[in-house]
C-alpha cells in the first residue's frame, strides 16, 4: 500500500504546468489526481465548495479568503498567469474617452469587482492617475454572456458606487453605449467583431507595458495556486514538495520554449521574443517566489484592501506557509 499522499489538484492546461500533471515531474511524497478546467470553473467550485486540495485561483479572490478570520486556504507563490492590463482598457468612441482623466465621471464595467485585471487598473487609476474609484460609476456584468456573479464577499469603500446588470453583457453594453468603458481580460465579442466604435484605450499598450515594469517592478499576476491549509497543518512538508514540482515544471517548458528546435508552438520567431522577455526580465520571464514578485504581491495586497475586496491590508508573508520564505533551490 502506497504511502505517498494523495492530493486532488485542478488548474487550467498550461504548459508550465505539464509536466508535473503528466508525472514527468514528481512532488516527492505526493500521488495527485488533476482536474483540467477552465478558470472560471475552477474558481466557483473551489471558491462556493473547495472542491480539491490544491487548485488555481483568482489572485483577487484569494485575497479575499486569505484575509479572513482563520482562513482555510493559504498560497503558495505560484504563477499560473500574468499578464499586464494596459490592454484591457475599451472604449466606446462616442464616449470622447481619449486619456485615463477622462474616465472621471464615466461608465465603466467589469465582469466581476474582484476581478484581477480589473483590479490592477482600477488601483493604477487611483493611485497614480488621480482618477478615484468613487469618480466613477462601475458596473459589473458577465464579459460577453449576460449572468455572471461575483464569488467573493465585498466591503466596498464609502461613495464607491456599483451596479450589476444581471440580463446583459458587457459586450452589449459597450457597444450600446450604456457604458462608457470595459476593463476586461480578453477582447469582449463587439471588439472582435469589428464594432466601429469599439476601439482600445491604448492600442500602443506594450510600450506602455515594459515602461510600467521597468518603474515598478510590478509584473501583474492574476492566478496563483492555492491549496487547502488543513493539509499543510497535518503535513507541514508538502507546501515544499509542490513548489519544488511546480518550478522543475516550469524550467523544462521554459527551456522548450527558449529552443527553436524543440517549441512545442510552431511559430517562427516566438522563441527569439521569448529570449528577449527572458533578459528583461533580469533571467527568468516567469518567476515564482515572494521575493521574486514582492512588489507584484504588494502591490495587488495594496490594491484588493482599498477597493474593498480583502478584509485587511495583509503582507506577502502572511499569505504562503513559512517553509516557501527561503530561496527555490531544484
Amino acid at each position: 500500500m502506497s504511502s505517498r499522499l494523495k492530493l486532488s489538484i485542478a488548474t487550467t492546461d498550461y504548459d508550465h504546468f505539464r509536466d508535473f500533471r503528466f508525472g514527468l515531474v514528481q512532488a516527492e511524497g505526493i500521488d495527485h489526481i488533476w482536474c483540467t478546467h477552465g478558470h472560471h470553473e475552477i474558481f466557483a467550485r473551489q471558491t462556493f465548495n473547495r472542491e480539491w486540495d490544491v487548485s488555481e485561483l483568482s489572485l483577487a479572490k484569494f485575497t479575499a479568503q486569505v484575509t479572513r478570520d482563520n482562513p482555510d486556504i493559504i498560497g503558495l507563490p505560484i504563477v499560473c498567469s500574468r499578464l499586464f492590463r494596459f490592454s484591457s482598457f475599451y472604449v466606446n468612441k462616442n464616449s470622447g474617452i481619449k486619456t485615463v482623466q477622462d474616465l472621471k465621471g464615466k461608465r465603466i464595467g467589469s465582469p466581476e469587482w474582484a476581478h484581477s485585471a480589473a483590479v490592477y487598473m482600477r488601483g493604477w487609476m487611483h493611485n497614480e492617475m488621480g482618477v478615484k474609484l468613487q469618480d466613477v460609476h462601475w458596473y459589473q456584468a458577465g464579459a460577453n454572456d449576460a449572468g455572471r456573479i461575483e464569488k467573493v464577499e465585498l466591503d466596498l469603500p464609502p461613495g464607491v458606487k456599483l451596479t450589476r446588470v444581471a440580463d446583459k453583457s458587457l459586450s452589449e453594453m459597450l457597444a450600446s453605449g450604456e457604458i462608457d468603458c470595459a476593463i476586461i481580460a480578453r477582447p469582449p465579442t463587439c471588439f472582435l467583431k469589428g464594432d466601429p466604435n469599439v476601439v482600445r484605450l491604448y492600442p500602443d499598450y506594450l510600450g506602455m507595458e515594459e515602461e510600467y515594469y521597468q518603474r515598478t517592478k510590478v509584473w501583474p499576476i492574476m492566478h496563483i495556486i492555492a491549496m487547502k491549509k488543513a493539509i499543510l497543518d497535518e503535513h507541514p512538508w508538502v507546501a515544499r514538495s509542490l513548489v519544488n514540482a511546480f518550478q522543475e515544471s516550469k524550467r523544462r517548458s521554459l527551456e522548450r520554449l527558449l529552443d527553436p528546435a524543440v517549441s512545442r508552438y510552431p511559430l517562427a520567431w516566438l522563441p527569439t521574443y521569448a529570449r528577449k522577455m527572458r533578459d528583461m526580465f533580469d533571467g527568468d520571464p516567469f518567476p515564482y517566489g515572494i521575493e521574486e514578485n514582492r512588489p507584484t504581491w504588494e502591490q495587488m495586497l495594496l490594491y484588493t484592501h482599498q477597493q474593498g475586496i480583502a478584509h485587511r491590508l495583509a503582507k506577502p508573508e502572511e499569505c504562503f506557509p513559512q517553509g516557501v520564505m527561503t530561496e527555490i533551490i531544484v
